[in-house]
C-alpha cells in the first residue's frame, strides 16, 4: 500500500481525490490517499506551498514532495525539506499561459484598448504593423515561457527568448546570461517575464534595465511580482518611456485598493489569473511521477535546489 498525504488547502482536497484517484487506478498503483495520517508512514506528498505542514523533516518515509504549483519559490528555501522536490509541469498550465500572454500581446500589437475604450468616438484609422515587424521578448525559457514563445512564432512574431542558462528553441532567438540581457531587452517593442523567482531574478526590470528598452515599448508581466522594481516601472510609466503595463503578479496579493498601479491609466491590473494548475491535468501528472518513483525511476521535473527552479 502506498501512503499518499494530500497537504494542500483542505477544500481543494474534493476536486483532487476524484482524479486522482482514477489516475492512480489506471496506473496500477494500491495506494491510500489522505488528508492526515502517522508522518513516518507516508511515502509522497503532494504538495501547495501555503499548507500548514511546514516542517517536512519528519517525513522521513517519503520519496518525494509534489508541488501542486508551478512556482517553487516558497518551498525551496525550506530547511525541512530532505526529499526530492519535483514541481509542477502540466500541458494544460502551459496551453493557460500560452493563451494569455497570446492574447494581451495581441491586444498591445493591434492596439485594441484605442478602439474598445474610445468616449471620444475619434475615428482611428491607422494601420497596425504585421506581426513579422514587431519584436517580442520574453525573459525565461522555461516549460511557460518557451510554450509561449512557440505560439508568438507560429503566429509571424520575430521573438528573441533569455535565460539565465544557454536553450536551444527551433525559430527562437536565444541569449542567455548577464552579458546579453542588454542585447535581449534592446529588441523588445514588447517584453514578456516568465522568470522564476529567486535571489538573481529579483528586480530585473529596474531604473537601470527599462532604459536599455525601446521608448513607448510594452511589459507584460504573468510571472513574478518581485521581477519588477515597482517604483522604476512606475516612473517610466509616468515619463512614457514605457508605454503600457499589464501585470498580473505582485508582491503583496490582492493588490491593495490604493495601490498606485490602479491609478494608472496605462496600466492593465489583472488578479493573478494567467494560469494555474487544473486539478484532472495536474492529477495525472502527480500520479505520473508516483509511478515512477514505485518503478525505482528518476522523477520528472526534479527542482535544482542551488538554482532555486
Amino acid at each position: 500500500m502506498i501512503n499518499i498525504l494530500f497537504a494542500a488547502q483542505p477544500e481543494q482536497f474534493p476536486l483532487y481525490e476524484q482524479y486522482l484517484q482514477t489516475h492512480l487506478k489506471a496506473a496500477g498503483l494500491n495506494a491510500k490517499l489522505v488528508m492526515g495520517c502517522p508522518p513516518n508512514v507516508v511515502d509522497y506528498i503532494i504538495y501547495a506551498p501555503n499548507s500548514s505542514i511546514q516542517d517536512l523533516s519528519q517525513f522521513t518515509r517519503c520519496k518525494a514532495v509534489l508541488n501542486l504549483w508551478a512556482g517553487v519559490e516558497t518551498i525551496v528555501g525550506n530547511r525541512t525539506l530532505n526529499q526530492p522536490l519535483c514541481r509542477m509541469v502540466d500541458g494544460e498550465l502551459q496551453k493557460g499561459m500560452t493563451e494569455w500572454v497570446t492574447g494581451h500581446v495581441l491586444r498591445y500589437h493591434l492596439d485594441m484598448d484605442k478602439h474598445i475604450v474610445n468616449p471620444e468616438r475619434i475615428w482611428h484609422d491607422a494601420q497596425p504593423p504585421l506581426a513579422k515587424d514587431r519584436p517580442i521578448t520574453i525573459l525565461g525559457l522555461g516549460a511557460l515561457g518557451a510554450a509561449s514563445a512557440r505560439m508568438l512564432d507560429h503566429l509571424g512574431f520575430p521573438v528573441t527568448g533569455w535565460s539565465r542558462r544557454p536553450k536551444n528553441i527551433t525559430n527562437i532567438h536565444c541569449l542567455h546570461g548577464d552579458d546579453s540581457l542588454r542585447l535581449a531587452l534592446q529588441e523588445a517593442e514588447i517584453l514578456v517575464l516568465l522568470l522564476p523567482d529567486t535571489p538573481q531574478t529579483l528586480n530585473i526590470i529596474n531604473s537601470d534595465t527599462l532604459s536599455q528598452m525601446p521608448s513607448g515599448c510594452v511589459i507584460i508581466n504573468p510571472g513574478r511580482g518581485s521581477l519588477i522594481d515597482d517604483e522604476a516601472l512606475l516612473d517610466a510609466l509616468l515619463t512614457g518611456h514605457i508605454a503600457s503595463a499589464c501585470l498580473d503578479v505582485f508582491r503583496t496579493e490582492p493588490l491593495p485598493k490604493d495601490d498606485a498601479y490602479w491609478k494608472m491609466p496605462n496600466v492593465t491590473v489583472t488578479g493573478h489569473v494567467a494560469s494555474g494548475t487544473r486539478a484532472e491535468s495536474a492529477s495525472r501528472v502527480i500520479v505520473q511521477n508516483i509511478a515512477r518513483g514505485e518503478a525505482n525511476l528518476p522523477f520528472l521535473y526534479l527542482v535544482d535546489r542551488q538554482a532555486g527552479y
